[in-house]
């Protein structure tokens, strides 16, 4: 196999992700038809079912990765996949109220390709979807009829308050010029890792697994919770808007504090200096000043750093997952690998 090849290969999407999502999708439907009239319909869109007008529509839902991630925990716990559905349900629920809020927080108007929900409905119809989402994630894992529901929403109330702190940090951070890669690393294991690690970890809570199994999972998910954000920073700055549906400079357009960045500015040398002193200036950039801060970065080796951060994160998730079953444990390294091959 050659090189190009296996790049190829490394970036295709793993099948447990088709195969998870076939087995998850109705109920999530199922489970958003409770909401009330306009919360559903903006859901509907919202998740790429329906367009803007409520016409059914072939829209990109997303990757499904949390979703997949509490079916095949539960799988790694010996039960079987619908096991781990109210879970994932539950977990796609409050990634999708995450993103209907961030939007929002930070004024994008694309997702997916598409307007995002409060470009067309306004701040506070997001604001209400968003919440409507989220309440109806604990009321599917308390309706799930698992001796373990008390236990599963726990966890998921737990995973969402470490998510909020995560955007918490991540808003502060907005008025900071000395945040530091330690402070940074730490709201991306919020923004980003709680969830992911809730996800993994859920389906097993779900199935009655013992702790040391739930605890496995978590720091998988943990672990690769953080590859995710990893990746996500560099494409911020580096990724094709044709494949990721946003700006190319997107993250330095908007002067974040991303972890490439952040490493850039704190470890980079000269060339990190003079990025944040960029960061820090009041000018607006046109995208002769963004190629120039992006190369400040590469120059200061954000990419580089962030790029072997996010492997060696994948590295210390397959660790994790030693002592779990080979079949789970074969589809949960899948879902690592691709997500740091991924390129939107």
């Amino acid at each position: 196999m050659t090189a190009t090849m296996r790049s190829a290969a490394a970036r295709a999407v793993p099948d447990v992700l088709g195969r998870t999502r076939d087995v998850v999708q109705p109920a999530l439907r199922t489970a958003v038809d409770r909401l009330d009239e306009t919360s559903r319909a903006i859901s509907a869109y919202h998740l790429g079912w329906t367009d803007a007008h409520g016409v059914p529509s072939q829209g990109n839902g997303g990757k499904a990765v949390r979703s997949a991630l509490a079916v095949v925990s539960a799988q790694a716990a010996g039960a079987q996949p619908e096991t781990g559905v109210p879970g994932a349900v539950a977990v796609e629920l409050v990634h999708n109220f995450s993103l209907v809020h961030d939007d929002l927080m930070d004024g994008d108007t694309e997702r997916r390709h598409r307007p995002t929900v409060w470009s067309l409905w306004g701040s506070a119809s997001a604001i209400l979807t968003g919440d409507a989402m989220l309440a109806l994630a604990q009321e599917v894992v308390l309706d799930s009829g698992s001796p373990q529901a008390v236990p599963a929403a726990r966890l998921l109330a737990e995973t969402t308050r470490r998510l909020i702190k995560g955007q918490v940090l991540d808003v502060e951070f907005e008025q900071r010029d000395d945040v530091t890669l330690e402070e940074c690393v730490e709201m991306a294991g919020g923004k980003t890792g709680a969830l992911l690690s809730g996800s993994a970890a859920i389906g097993a809570v779900l199935a009655g697994a013992p702790a040391e199994v739930v605890d496995a999972l978590a720091v998988f998910g943990e672990e690769i919770g953080l590859a995710f954000q990893l990746v996500d920073d560099v494409l911020g700055i580096w990724g094709d808007p044709v494949v990721t549906g946003k700006p190319v400079f997107s993250d330095l357009r908007a002067r974040k504090k991303s972890l490439p960045i952040t490493y850039a500015t704190t470890h980079g040398g000269e060339p990190g200096r003079e990025l944040a002193g960029w960061l820090a200036g009041p000018e607006p950039a046109d995208e002769t000043d963004l190629a120039r801060a992006a190369a400040l970065v590469q120059a200061a080796g954000g990419r580089e750093w962030a790029t072997a951060e996010a492997a060696r994160r994948v590295a210390g998730a397959e660790q994790a997952l030693a002592a779990i079953p080979a079949g789970p444990r074969g589809e949960l390294t899948d879902i690592a690998r691709f997500i740091v091959h991924r390129e939107a």
